[in-house]
C-alpha cells in the first residue's frame, strides 16, 4: 500500500511538474520572442480591460433610461452583474493560490510592467471574458459576439506578452469569466421563473 502510494505522489508531482514546464515553456516563446513594434498597443489593449468592462453596462443602462426601456436596463444589470461575480472570484482565487509572477520566479522574463497582485488566476482576462460572455448573451448577433471575443482574446494574450502572467492563468481567467455570465444568467432565470413563472426568458 505504501508503495503504491508513493508511486501516485511521485506521478502527480510529475504530471505537475510537466504542465508547470509546459507553461514557463509557453510564455517564454510570447514574452521573449514578441515584436517589441507593437509593444504601446498591446499595453493599451491590457488598460482597455477596466474602463470597456465597466463602461459597458452603464452605458447600456443610460440608453435603457433615456429610452425608458426596462429590457435594456435589465440586460445592463445582468452585465454589470457578471463583472462583479468575476472580479469577487478572481480575488477569491488569487488570495487562495498566492501564485507568485512568472518574472518574480523566473527572472529571465521580460516584464513590460510591474503588479502588485497574486498571479493566478489572470483577473484581467476574468473581466474581458465576462463582459464579452455576458455581452453575446444579452445581445447574441455576430457584430457583437466577434468583435467582443476578439478584444477579449487580445486582452488574455496582452497579459502574456507583458510577461505577468502565465498562459495557464489566462486560461483561468477565461474560464471564470465566461463561467460568471452563465452562472447569473441561471441564478436570474431562476429568480426571474420564481417571480413570474408565465415569462420564459429573462430579457422580457
Amino acid at each position: 500500500m505504501f508503495k503504491i502510494s508513493s508511486l501516485f505522489i511521485l506521478l502527480f508531482c510529475f504530471s505537475v511538474s510537466n504542465a508547470q514546464n509546459s507553461d514557463i515553456d509557453l510564455l517564454k516563446k510570447i514574452n521573449l520572442n514578441r515584436n517589441t513594434g507593437i509593444e504601446s498597443t498591446m499595453i493599451g489593449i491590457t488598460n482597455s480591460t477596466i474602463p470597456i468592462s465597466i463602461g459597458t453596462p452603464i452605458v447600456i443602462y443610460a440608453v435603457g433610461l433615456i429610452e425608458k426601456d426596462s429590457t435594456t436596463k435589465k440586460k445592463a444589470i445582468f452585465i454589470g452583474e457578471t463583472l462583479g461575480a468575476s472580479v469577487f472570484i478572481s480575488l477569491a482565487l488569487k488570495s487562495i493560490t498566492k501564485r507568485d509572477r512568472p518574472y518574480e520566479t523566473y527572472p529571465e522574463i521580460d516584464n513590460v510592467t510591474v503588479e502588485d497582485s497574486y498571479s493566478f488566476p489572470s483577473a484581467h482576462t476574468s473581466s474581458a471574458f465576462a463582459t464579452a460572455t455576458s455581452l453575446s448573451m444579452a445581445y447574441p448577433k455576430w457584430y457583437v459576439i466577434a468583435p467582443t471575443f476578439l478584444w477579449a482574446g487580445a486582452v488574455g494574450y496582452s497579459r502574456m506578452y507583458l510577461g505577468v502572467h502565465y498562459p495557464t492563468d489566462v486560461l483561468a481567467g477565461a474560464i471564470v469569466g465566461s463561467g460568471s455570465a452563465f452562472l447569473c444568467y441561471k441564478l436570474n432565470k431562476w429568480i426571474n421563473k420564481k417571480r413570474a413563472p408565465h415569462k420564459k426568458k429573462l430579457w422580457e
